[in-house]
C-alpha cells in the first residue's frame, strides 16, 4: 500500500464492473475511495433479480468471455476465488428457418451462484454509498463536491470518476469540460427489454440458451441451467436491440405480451407460473471507432470517466476501461505525491 497517496480522496460514480474494478485498483494502492450508486447494492447490469417467490434471474449480462491475456488472467483469479465458473450449456442460434446448435469453442463464464456474486466480490472492503443518485458536481476550494438528487452534499474529493452510462455521465461532465462531455454525448446506447419467466415444470426444449434472430426476441436463456443455480425452471428473454429501441416507450403490458407470445411460439411452452418485465434504458453500447479512447481523463481537473460505452458493450470492455483509467489516476497521484516531497 502506498501511504503517500493517502491525501487523495477519490469519488467513483457507478458500482458495476467498470466502477468496482477501478475503485479496487485505486483502493489497493492506498487511495481513499468512495463509490456511489443509485441502486440498493453493487452490480449495475451484472445484477440479479429475485422474485417474491424466490426465483432468481440474471436479468442483465448473461455471461462473459475473455479475449485479452490480462482479462483471462483476471477471470482465472475469479474462478480460483469461487465466484466465477464456466457455463456448459447447450447453445444455439434461432432464425426464421429454424434452430441450429452453436458448435463454437467459446468459453462462456458466469458469476456463481448468480451474476451479482462477482460484483459482490469486487465490492468487498470498499466504501459504498448506495441508493444515492449523484445529480451534479461542483468545484470548491480546489476539490470536488458531489450533490445527490436528495440535496445532500458529499466532499471534498480530489478527483471524480464516473462509470455511469454515457447519457448519465454527460450532464455531470458538461459544466466542467466540454471536451469530455462531447465524448459522452457522442456515445450510442440502446435499451433492452428483459422478460423473466418461471415455470412449474422444466420446459422440454433441447437448448439452454440461444441467440434469436426473429424479433421481438434477441436472446433466450434457461437461467437455471447455469452453474450454482437451483429451483424451478427459470428463463430470461432479451428483446432484439432495434425492436427495443422502436418500442422503448410502449405500454409495458403490450411489450410483455409480444415477448411472451413469441417465446411460447418458439418453444411450445405453457403459460409461466410467474413473469415480470424489466426495461434496461441504457443496455447496449455501440462499438466505438478504432481511434476512440479507452477512458476519459483530465488530470488538470481531476475529472474522468470509464465504461463499456467507451470500448464496446462487453463485460471485458467495462473491466478494461476501468483498469485503464485506474492506471492514469495512479500516475497522476504519483506525480502529485512526488511534487509534495
Amino acid at each position: 500500500m502506498d501511504s503517500h497517496f493517502s491525501r487523495h480522496r477519490i469519488a467513483v460514480i457507478g458500482a458495476g464492473i467498470s466502477g468496482l474494478s477501478l475503485a479496487r485498483a485505486l483502493a489497493e494502492r492506498g487511495l481513499d475511495v468512495v463509490v456511489f450508486d443509485k441502486a440498493r447494492g453493487p452490480g449495475g447490469r451484472m445484477s440479479t433479480r429475485r422474485s417474491p417467490e424466490g426465483h432468481t434471474f440474471d436479468h442483465g449480462a448473461q455471461f462473459f468471455t475473455a479475449h485479452t491475456p490480462a482479462f483471462k488472467t483476471q477471470v482465472e483469479q475469479w474462478e480460483a476465488a469461487g465466484v466465477v465458473a464456466p457455463w456448459q450449456g447447450r447453445f444455439a442460434t434461432i432464425t426464421a428457418d429454424g434452430s441450429r446448435p452453436d458448435t463454437s469453442a467459446r468459453r462462456r463464464h458466469v458469476g456463481v451462484p448468480r451474476m451479482s456474486a462477482l460484483t459482490r466480490h469486487l465490492s468487498r472492503e470498499l466504501y459504498l454509498v448506495t441508493k444515492t443518485r449523484i445529480a451534479s458536481l461542483a468545484r470548491r476550494d480546489g476539490g470536488w463536491t458531489l450533490t445527490c438528487t436528495a440535496g445532500t452534499d458529499y466532499g471534498a474529493f480530489s478527483a471524480v470518476l464516473s462509470t455511469a452510462p454515457a447519457p448519465q455521465t454527460m450532464p455531470l461532465l458538461a459544466p466542467h469540460s466540454t471536451a469530455l462531455a462531447q465524448r459522452a454525448r457522442d456515445a450510442v446506447m440502446q435499451p433492452c427489454f428483459c422478460l423473466m419467466l418461471a415455470f412449474d415444470e422444466p420446459l422440454t426444449v433441447r437448448l439452454d440458451a440461444a441467440e434469436v434472430q426473429v424479433p421481438p426476441l434477441g436472446w433466450i436463456a434457461r437461467n437455471s441451467s447455469k452453474p450454482g443455480r437451483s429451483g424451478e425452471d427459470c428463463w430470461v428473454l432479451h428483446a432484439d436491440a432495434d425492436w427495443s429501441e422502436a418500442h422503448c416507450h410502449d405500454n409495458p403490458t403490450s411489450v410483455h405480451k409480444a415477448m411472451l407470445t413469441a417465446f411460447r411460439a418458439l418453444t411450445d411452452s405453457p403459460a409461466p407460473s410467474w413473469s415480470s418485465l424489466h426495461r434496461w434504458r441504457y443496455a447496449r453500447a455501440a462499438p466505438p471507432a478504432e481511434s476512440a479512447p479507452t477512458f476519459l481523463w483530465d488530470p488538470t481537473l481531476g475529472l474522468g470517466a470509464a465504461g463499456d460505452w467507451l470500448v464496446g458493450g462487453r463485460v471485458e470492455s467495462a473491466w478494461r476501461s476501468g483498469m485503464a483509467l485506474s492506471g492514469a489516476v495512479l500516475d497522476w497521484a504519483e506525480r502529485a505525491a512526488t511534487l509534495r516531497t
